[in-house]
């Protein structure tokens, strides 16, 4: 009989030669033999765990260090596995254990990775330089460091983070990756960032959504160079499943209502699948006379989801309705944050938590429904809707489509930005509202005193035509249509908010190619919003873009007295403006077609009479602006929600 001793030696050589089989057939011999050796229980485990057998690998492990607790190896592979089961303070403490026994730059870095995913970010920060300062050529330390100061809005830190891995790995993707959006988004440096993402794809064109990240970052800047063969590439690639785009930046290149589902169920699927969690319990709220409604947000801030529901958070119905800030931003010394701090009932701050955190807080306060504010836009925290936080989950608002999850139960909508045969490209049951789904503020959008013309940096005279969209938002199609309404208007000058450079020199060259003086385009800079509508007022005629409509902007415009010219989209984010026109009363400036389109830009340019009986009926006493009468619509929908889970009921779509 062969000594346990040899075999051991033999499945220890199988399992570092990439023979499992036959090394885990010689591990379970020798625990046949002798149950309680502890060094083929935990190779064994660790075995599991490199095959996929998560499970399995932490009871064996688990098994082996009730053997040995001072193993520090063992501690250290109990920690991995931990990590892979998302059990990431457990993971913490084991680290702790075997750095108490072994202090190892590699287990420090190990246990910064644990403490990042429990959302400990300081502490995380803290272990990384612990194990740079054992071995200060750690590339992935290094990159790791530069990641959480990213994430704790360290940026000029992250950055020199990122500068050191790629002096000594210049090819490391993700450093290059991650350095380029911090060109863009904190040195507002559209060359270096393109520079980088540009080289990113070169080294990893597979990288996930890598190609649309490059393609969103262009389009900020109207760098159209082979747009239409940048934009079929994505396209085909979400039609095949690939992950080559988010949902957010798709929006702005695709009409198309299926391949917007497909693209977001790709991105919920690959990075925010649902997580296990315990059902909610009925029982426990049945006596309950309000429903506890809970609206979260990365945006309760000076911006443009707060401008819009500011008014409805301060008139829901306290007699049926508790409501609740759950608040994923960082502070903000704006009116507009003081104003909201007044308007919820409770305030819960989860932007530094981990998202397993937040749910459980969300789940312990007990909110009945949670209103997903970001859906994919801007500062989202899709992992705690993933963990039904709530026993219903709502879709409004911040993302104008589907999130493609199973776990959110409802999108708001209105019948003309899902109209019913559209409503199968929705995984959300859709509640349709009467009016516009769009809430406004009645009260709000305070507008500083106009400037004169020439103080906007306008012509004295001439017909303005303006365009306030985000430049991610303009197509080459879009804008050369603009350039054939203004060469039929003598005089007329487009109007558009100015982005980071080369975004007005590359527009200037696109009107100059078309025959469009570059003199007549002129920028105007950002502003705060009351200074913003004051000369927003100063246009004649809003030109709507596709196939991503204004949105706020829209609403804006008209709330100054600015007509708005649209184009119906095939999908929800190109159908925005025709709703809010709807809505105000306004529905001749709702088009079909280009050709309609550009002709009555034209019409109502070269036609004061037209243009005037357009401006009379501009009214802020419509149902676009009445905040009651959106509030009692939305109030009788989460009402006929909450009863339906209450019931037993599985989400269904249903209209108000």
């Amino acid at each position: 009989m062969t000594p346990i001793k040899d075999l051991y030696a033999q499945a220890h050589a199988s399992h570092r030669s990439g023979n499992l089989a036959q090394a885990e057939a010689l591990y379970r011999r020798i625990l046949a033999a002798d149950p309680a050796h502890f060094p083929a229980r935990h190779m064994l485990g660790v075995l599991a765990a490199q095959a996929g057998r998560v499970d399995e690998a932490l009871e064996l492990i688990a098994g082996a260090l009730a053997r040995n607790p001072d193993d520090a190896g063992a501690l250290v592979n109990f920690g991995n596995v931990l990590c892979l089961k998302g059990r990431f303070e457990e993971a913490a403490a084991s680290y702790e254990r075997a750095l108490s026994l072994r202090p190892d730059a590699d287990v420090f870095k190990s246990r910064g990775h644990a403490l990042q995913g429990a959302g400990r970010l300081t502490e995380a920060l803290a272990s990384y330089r612990h194990a740079l300062a054992l071995d200060p050529s750690d590339v992935q330390s290094l990159y790791k460091q530069g990641v959480v100061l990213g994430e704790l809005g360290r940026n000029d830190e992250a950055m020199a983070s990122y500068d050191r891995v790629l002096a000594l790995e210049p090819r490391h993707v993700e450093a290059l990756n991650n350095r380029g959006y911090l060109w863009w988004l904190n040195r507002k440096d559209y060359a270096k960032a393109i520079a980088d993402l540009e080289r990113v794809q070169a080294l990893d064109p597979g990288l996930a959504y890598g190609a649309g990240a490059v393609q969103h970052l262009k389009m900020y800047a109207a760098d159209w160079r082979e747009f239409e063969k940048n934009k079929m590439a994505l396209v085909e690639g979400v039609r095949a499943g690939a992950r080559v785009a988010r949902p957010f930046m798709f929006q702005a290149l695709s009409d198309n209502v299926q391949d917007l589902q497909t693209c977001a169920r790709t991105y919920a699927r690959d990075l925010f699948p649902p997580v296990a969690a315990a059902p909610h319990d009925p029982a426990s709220r049945a006596r309950r006379a309000k429903i506890r409604l809970g609206y979260l947000s990365g945006e309760f801030r000076e911006q443009a989801t707060a401008i819009l529901m500011a008014g409805l958070y301060e008139r829901h119905d306290r007699a049926c309705f508790e409501v609740i800030a759950i608040d994923n931003g960082s502070a903000d010394s704006s009116a507009m944050s003081g104003r909201l701090k007044q308007a919820f009932d409770h305030w819960i701050d989860i932007g530094a938590l981990a998202d397993a955190q937040a749910a459980a807080i969300i789940r312990a306060a007990k909110i009945d429904i949670l209103v997903n504010l970001n859906g994919w836009f801007g500062k989202h925290r899709m992992g705690v809707f993933a963990r039904r936080a709530a026993p219903v989950q709502v879709n409004y608002l911040g993302f104008p489509g589907t999130l493609g999850a199973a776990y959110m139960d409802y999108i708001i909508a209105d019948r003309i930005v899902i109209p019913e045969d559209d409503e199968r490209f929705y995984d959300e049951a859709v509640v349709t509202l009467p009016d516009s789904y769009q809430a406004n503020d009645d009260r709000g959008r305070v507008i500083a005193q106009r400037p004169a013309r020439t103080e906007a940096g306008l012509p004295e005279r001439g017909f303005v035509f303006c365009n306030f969209n985000q430049s991610y938002k303009l197509t080459p199609d879009s804008f050369a249509s603009w350039l054939r309404i203004l060469k039929q208007v003598d005089g007329s000058v487009l109007w558009l908010l100015d982005a980071v450079a080369p975004f007005a020199h590359n527009i200037r060259n696109h009107a100059q190619s078309h025959g469009v003086a570059g003199s007549r385009i002129l920028f105007a800079p950002d502003r705060p919003p009351a200074e913003h509508l004051a000369r927003l007022s100063l246009a004649d005629l809003f030109l709507d873009s596709l196939p991503y409509n204004a949105h706020t902007t829209a609403s804006d415009a008209l709330w100054a007295g600015v007509p708005l010219l649209t184009r119906r989209g095939m999908a929800f984010p190109g159908r925005v403006a025709a709703s809010l026109l709807e809505a105000a009363g306004l529905s001749e400036l709702v088009t079909q077609t280009q050709e309609d389109y550009e002709a009555l830009a034209v019409a109502l340019a070269t036609d004061p009479a037209a243009l005037a009986a357009v401006k009379r009926k501009l009214t802020r006493n419509c149902p676009l602006f009445d905040t009651d009468l959106f509030r009692r619509g939305i109030e009788t929908a989460y009402r006929k929600m909450w009863q339906a889970w209450r019931a037993g009921e599985k989400p269904k779509s249903f209209k108000v």
